[in-house]
């Protein structure tokens, strides 16, 4: 399992989702008054056109960030995957293979300290919700992000599953490494966010 240890682990995301759906996980001066707060209570899944993270996983991590920057902003940093690598340090290199703004169909690979991912979009909704599939090193990953417009920016909140026999055989270590994988990337979203308008 040693070859994990250097990766960041977002980024063997298997499925990424942008939404805003209005959860707000781990903030109690946010508050979201929509049907979706129920489901952040009770630690279910977000759901963007039908995708989620896997409920049943053995790992699943959950981060929020306020970003003091406009959701226009927050989204098109995250959505524009071919300049991840000046703000995501993990990240390499990114080649669209699919030309254009993402899109259902939508190829891109993307390299990460000795790691290569093919991601595949599967659902797009513009400022609302992102989708995309792509295994890696026998890991199945669900990603979901969600932005909230709030008084003062954008809560954005991430969360992902993991599945697959490394994961079951090494849960607490990925487990770890997801934590700290996901609050680097919101991090640095939200560095890039705010220091881009």
């Amino acid at each position: 399992m040693r070859a994990f240890t250097a990766i960041p682990l977002a980024a063997l995301s298997g499925v990424l989702i942008l939404g805003a759906s209005g959860l707000a996980f781990g903030h109690s001066n946010e508050q979201s008054h929509d049907r979706h707060q129920e489901s952040a209570s009770s630690n279910q899944s977000l759901t963007c056109g039908g995708v989620h993270p896997d409920e049943t996983a053995p790992v699943i991590s959950r981060k929020s960030i306020v970003v003091h920057a406009p959701l226009n902003t927050v989204w098109k940093v995250q959505t524009d995957v071919e300049n991840w690598p000046t703000w995501q340090p993990g990240v390499t290199s990114l080649v669209k293979d699919t030309p254009g703004p993402l899109r259902s169909g939508s190829v891109f690979r993307w390299a990460t300290e000795g790691l290569d991912i093919t991601s595949t979009v599967k659902k797009v909704k513009h400022g609302k919700c992102l989708a995309w599939g792509g295994p890696a090193q026998g890991i199945d990953a669900i990603h979901v992000w969600t932005f909230t417009p709030v008084k003062d920016g954008v809560l954005v909140h991430t969360e992902e599953s993991w599945t697959g026999a490394p994961v079951v055989a090494n849960t607490a270590f990925l487990q770890t490494a997801l934590d700290a994988s996901l609050q680097n990337w919101v991090n640095n979203l939200k560095n890039k966010s705010e220091s881009s308008f």
